[in-house]
């Protein structure tokens, strides 16, 4: 089921162009994912990495979508840094996107910008298919960054009676806990002073941090907090299995990788791209086996996200 009130009207067009736009997005999986099943349905999808740092949009942000729209593009995915910015740039929002504050799908529809959200949509589904069957009344995140606040929300719209959140950058975690405890006033949704405070007690983790990653290696939290009647959920996909979920394995936690929640976001953007419900399973599939392939490995960086 696809969480989007957004029609996608543009379904009976010969061909569908599309677009990822954000910054440092070269070696964004996205085209592959559409393009590739496109291609296994049989439909005509193009779909460009539109990186600021290449094409320097990002001081006229307005200006370039509207030139997307005339040119004829069909709709396009936003990542970071956009996902905010592009908010007062849209025509009409769905309601995700504008209680979330955030768009990763337009759709140019009839001269309209339609900003939607499927990052939490497509986590929701990748969990209910891997870890649905398992208590997640009490949840912790470990996090609370631009992804943090679509996960989120997706656990307390699944149901999550508590939620308590740890980010080193205390203020980051406030606003969060703010935004999302007035979505969901029925909800406990707290800002734990430590990230033991935030996991003591849970059902399940979500990492939500940059931590895992190929240029941010580390654990974003000491598995001894861990017990194995406990689940975890990594967003990264890249690695696909992230040094806190090999921890969490070995303690005999049961793991949920961040690839579902790149491929389900990406299945339900084209979706509305296209007006045709893509196979998820291959997709899955497909994005696995190219996660299997030898990749070359980013420099790493300095995060911001330490733990204390």
């Amino acid at each position: 089921m696809f969480h989007s009130p957004v029609a996608a009207t543009g379904a009976s067009r010969s061909s569908t162009l599309c677009a990822l736009i954000g910054t440092g997005i070269g070696g964004s999986r996205s085209r592959a994912m559409h393009e590739g099943e496109a291609a296994a349905m049989g439909l005509p999808l193009v779909y460009r990495i539109l990186d600021s740092e290449v094409i320097g949009f990002g001081n006229d942000l307005g200006e370039f979508l509207d030139m997307l729209a005339r040119i004829g593009f069909d709709g396009f995915n936003v990542t970071h840094p956009f996902k905010n910015a592009v908010l007062p740039l849209m025509d009409e929002l769905s309601d995700a996107a504008r209680r979330l504050g955030a768009v990763n799908t337009v759709l140019l529809r009839q001269g309209r910008m339609i900003g939607d959200n499927t990052d939490w949509s497509g986590y929701r589904a990748h969990f209910l298919a891997g870890l649905g069957s398992l208590p997640r009344c009490r949840v912790a995140m470990i996090g609370a960054g631009g992804a943090a606040a679509a996960v989120g929300y997706a656990h307390l719209d699944l149901g999550a009676r508590h939620l308590s959140i740890f980010d080193p950058a205390a203020a980051r975690a406030k606003a969060l806990v703010e935004r999302l405890s007035g979505l969901f006033p029925e909800a406990q949704v707290i800002a734990a002073s430590t990230v033991e405070d935030a996991i003591s007690g849970t059902d399940g983790v979500v990492q939500a941090s940059p931590v895992g990653m190929l240029s941010h290696p580390g654990l974003p939290f000491d598995p001894a907090l861990l017990s194995s009647e406990m689940w975890v959920s990594d967003i990264i996909y890249f690695p696909l299995e992230t040094e806190i979920l090999k921890a969490a394995k070995a303690l005999g936690c049961a793991t949920l990788d961040g690839g579902g929640m790149a491929v389900m976001q990406a299945a339900h953007a084209f979706a509305l791209f296209t007006g045709r419900k893509p196979d998820t399973l291959r997709m899955l599939a497909d994005f696995a086996a190219a996660s299997a392939r030898p990749a070359q490995r980013p420099s790493p960086s300095r995060s911001a996200f330490r733990i204390r």
